[in-house]
């Protein structure tokens, strides 16, 4: 049955992130708060979660799941190497609404869609997320709506659009960024930006120190 919590509730806050973990740890779904918009989530080591999440979503491989983490030291064992401008970038701008698409470390055993050997990275900066996030470890989460409808930015427009396909529903209130994070290519010579959002591109390329049409190319 699913169960929808009011986490600006301390009481109801506490008993959500519990239920949430243990929905997590059992291969089910649940939507979580982030400070872009509101997230779907499963266990990032659970195949069987993840492929629900995608049909959940109504998607197919060709859109890989991207990857939330509660601590910046995460990322470690999850890159193959951190390249060049990560560290960078990480500093100024996590946890935020930037994701940053690195070569993942060979070991890891997941499925998180055609990723052909990447993953997309992102620590959120919402409390909720990252007390859901340091209970569970790694997390593989889209956006809260069907695909091809918009992102929900509140607990009810992912309810309305995910319904019973989801167990948990944590429920903190209105996005405060609504609308999706920004997203760069670390993984090629050159850092490109895939997707623009709130993080601008002469911010980044601030940070980098390079030129932001280079940046956008």
């Amino acid at each position: 049955m699913t169960e929808v919590f009011n986490c600006a509730e301390p009481e109801q806050r506490s008993s959500g992130i519990a239920s949430a973990v243990g929905a997590l740890k059992g291969g089910r779904l649940v939507v979580m708060p982030t400070d872009t918009v509101y997230g779907i989530g499963a266990d990032a080591f659970d195949n069987t979660a993840v492929a629900a999440l995608v049909a959940a979503k109504g998607r197919g491989r060709d859109m890989p799941v991207g990857v939330l983490v509660g601590s910046w030291h995460t990322i470690e064992g999850l890159v193959y190497t951190v390249p060049d401008g990560a560290r960078e970038l990480i500093r100024a701008f996590w946890p935020g609404a930037l994701s940053l698409v690195v070569a993942q470390a060979p070991s890891l055993q997941w499925d998180l869609g055609d990723a052909r050997g990447t993953v997309m990275l992102r620590m959120p900066l919402h409390p909720v997320a990252i007390e859901l996030l340091r209970e569970v470890g790694p997390m593989a989460v889209s956006s809260a709506n069907v695909s091809g409808r918009p992102p929900a930015v509140n607990a009810g427009e992912a309810r309305d659009q995910l319904g019973d396909l989801v167990d948990v529903y944590l429920d903190a209130g209105p996005s405060e960024q609504q609308a999706a994070s920004t997203i760069v290519d670390l993984t090629g010579d050159t850092p490109r930006l895939l997707r623009a959002g709130p993080v601008s591109a002469e911010r980044i390329a601030e940070v980098l120190g390079m030129d932001p049409g280079r940046l956008i190319a």
